[in-house]
């Protein structure tokens, strides 16, 4: 079936949120672009967001954790493509955090961030939509943002 020109083909990612007992995300650093970033990546075709995130997150930081309940679904739009962006929780890491193995051909550290200083280290919709996790904005953004309340 073929589908009409004008309807949305958004790309799909996902990623996790953890955090540590202090209440700090953990935030990965690309190899392949500048800046930080969420562990998780983009959504194969045939395969759900939550089954994504875990794959990205196996693959990224080598650990194998069942993915928590989804935090919000933020749909953006920029490079010329529509874009759903899922966070889940990936809970508290805790003990886990010495088992990180970060994939070398991907990144190349991590670190924990305080919330509020995700936007030194996040690009703005990114860090918005981090930062409504903590704050309970409710599951659906639009550019990080609630839509209707700009900001």
């Amino acid at each position: 079936m073929e589908l009409p020109p004008d309807l949305a083909r958004p790309l799909v990612a996902a990623g996790a949120v953890f955090r540590d007992g202090a209440g700090r995300v953990l935030l990965v650093h690309p190899v392949y672009k500048p800046g930080w970033d969420v562990p998780g990546g983009m959504v194969e075709t045939g395969e759900s967001p939550a089954v994504a995130c875990r794959r990205e997150i196996a693959e990224e930081l080598g650990l194998d954790r069942a993915t928590g309940p989804l935090l919000s679904v933020d749909w953006t739009h920029g490079d010329g493509w529509d874009k759903l962006l899922f966070l889940f929780d990936g809970g508290t890491l805790g003990d886990d955090e010495h088992r990180i193995v970060l994939q070398a051909e991907e990144l190349d550290r991590w670190a924990w961030v305080a919330t509020g200083d995700l936007a030194e280290h996040l690009p703005p919709p990114l860090a918005r939509r981090v930062g409504s996790t903590a704050a309970g904005a409710g599951p659906y953004l639009e550019h990080g943002l609630i839509p209707g309340c700009g900001g």
